[in-house]
């Protein structure tokens, strides 16, 4: 049995969820900003103490597994405190948000290289996205030359009210198209060398959110590959995502008419329809395999190592469109 913490009760309840739901873990501390919402999922679960603080849980020695869901600013800190405590770490996305604090990570745990270090990009346990990237790893696509990916938000007033305007330098390319960026490493096994970017501050122009709330990047792979993605937070649209994965074999879509396999050019011939849903049950379905991971003894170095990757990627992309230039990709 593993001993759990969960930091952050918002989406973190689903974490909790998962956790007690596993049959493997015990949930030992609770920690939200808000008391009655830790006195609210405590009942519901049945179990976990309230924590005073984020330290009361990183002091305990009891404690095996950190799950983090807190705001976006507070990652890097807690991430930190518990790779130093170490303690295997589950985090939502993003792990963090600058060049100079994934380093800090990376050498945290490097320090403590046997602790598992994941970030909960949901997408990644979708059935759909399952089952194509074993089609593109068996070569059912052919070689995959494009990947277009678009994160639609449509939730404006979570960015123009909510917590997202007062964090300094918010970006929605870390904030949302990091769901993107992540699918384009995982499912082609490959990672980007240079990238491009642009973006615009129209939909939130005269709200309280000082930052793009558009923003496209363009990544260049080794392989010739070509990645587009593009965080649109602003849109007029239900919350959603788009997919596009060019293959010389085949062409795989998903879009708001669902999934779709195109393995022939002719006009006249449909395309195969893919009765496999986009997104996974609940915010926690990672949860499991994590689990297992940490019981099994599994080496944790490529899943740090690819969570890794994704933030350099998506820092990048900020750091391109910030310079107005294409930028080598920075990997630590």
């Amino acid at each position: 049995m593993l001993s759990v913490a969960v930091i952050g009760l918002g989406v973190g309840e689903q974490h909790a969820l998962a956790y007690h739901r596993s049959g493997q873990c015990k949930i030992r501390w609770l920690y939200d900003l808000n008391d009655t919402r830790i006195d609210e999922v405590a009942a519901r679960l049945g179990e976990g103490s309230k924590a005073e603080s984020p330290q009361t849980i990183f002091c305990d020695a009891a404690v095996d597994l950190v799950s983090i869901a807190s705001f976006d600013d507070m990652h890097f800190t807690q991430v930190m405190e518990a790779l130093c405590a170490s303690k295997h770490t589950f985090v939502e996305k993003p792990l963090c948000r600058s060049l100079e604090e994934l380093r800090t990570i990376k050498e945290a745990w490097e320090r403590s290289p046997s602790c598992h270090l994941m970030s909960n990009l949901v997408l990644r346990a979708a059935p759909v996205y399952r089952w194509l990237k074993e089609a593109v790893q068996t070569g059912e696509l052919g070689e995959v030359y494009a990947f277009d990916g678009d994160y639609l938000y449509g939730r404006l007033d979570k960015i123009t009210d909510g917590w997202r305007k007062n964090v300094k330098d918010y970006s929605v390319m870390q904030g949302g198209g990091v769901h993107l960026v992540d699918l384009m490493l995982w499912l082609t096994g490959q990672r980007p060398a240079v990238v491009t970017a642009v973006g615009n501050r129209i939909c939130t122009k005269g709200t309280e959110f000082r930052y793009d709330d558009f923003m496209s990047a363009t990544f260049q792979f080794p392989s010739g590959m070509i990645g587009q993605v593009t965080a649109n937070f602003g849109c007029v649209h239900r919350h959603h995502h788009v997919v596009r994965v060019f293959g010389t074999k085949a062409t795989f879509i998903y879009d708001d008419m669902g999934a779709r396999l195109h393995t022939t050019r002719e006009p006249n011939n449909p395309a195969k329809v893919l009765d496999l849903s986009p997104l996974p049950a609940t915010k926690g379905d990672l949860i499991p395999a994590f689990v297992k991971s940490v019981l099994s003894g599994d080496d944790p170095s490529a899943q740090a190592r690819h969570e890794l990757n994704v933030i350099s990627a998506c820092v990048a992309a900020d750091r391109a469109m910030a310079s107005s230039q294409a930028l080598s990709i920075e990997y630590v």
